[in-house]
């Protein structure tokens, strides 16, 4: 599981654990089932404390994205399940809304968005395969 903390970015440590793991969720990267490592073992790798581990699974785990299994570990939970399929929703409107702020900003139309999309749309097979390359 690929983490990255940013100490620079004002968001703090246990929200962006919390962040990138519902975005390996939602995004295919981690299955349902799929164990996530260990407390300390992840507080190890990122190099921060244990507690700020447990704050980031404690909030996954209410909002039913992960679930522990008494001395067996923590799992993700079906990613099919309503709190799931919701919290891929809300990620996915936060991206559109940041998108939608910038392109007001740049005095792009509706209509400018919706053809940049297409275009960006129809050019991902392209994008996928040069990407499996290694290309760009």
């Amino acid at each position: 599981m690929d983490i990255t903390i940013s100490l620079s970015d004002g968001v703090p440590i246990y929200r962006q654990i919390l962040n990138q793991i519902k975005y390996l969720m939602a995004s295919g990267q981690l299955l349902p089932e799929e164990e996530l490592p260990p407390i300390r073992t992840l507080a190890l790798q990122l190099k921060v404390t244990p507690n700020t581990v447990v704050k980031a699974y404690d909030e996954l785990e209410s909002a039913g994205l992960i679930h522990k299994r008494r001395g067996a570990g923590t799992y993700v939970s079906d990613v099919t399940s309503p709190l799931a399929k919701r919290e891929r929703q809300r990620i996915i409107e936060q991206r559109v809304d940041a998108l939608l702020a910038e392109a007001h900003q740049l005095n792009f139309t509706a209509d400018d968005i919706l053809r940049v999309l297409r275009e960006r749309l129809a050019a991902m097979p392209r994008l996928a395969a040069a990407a499996a390359k290694g290309e760009r």
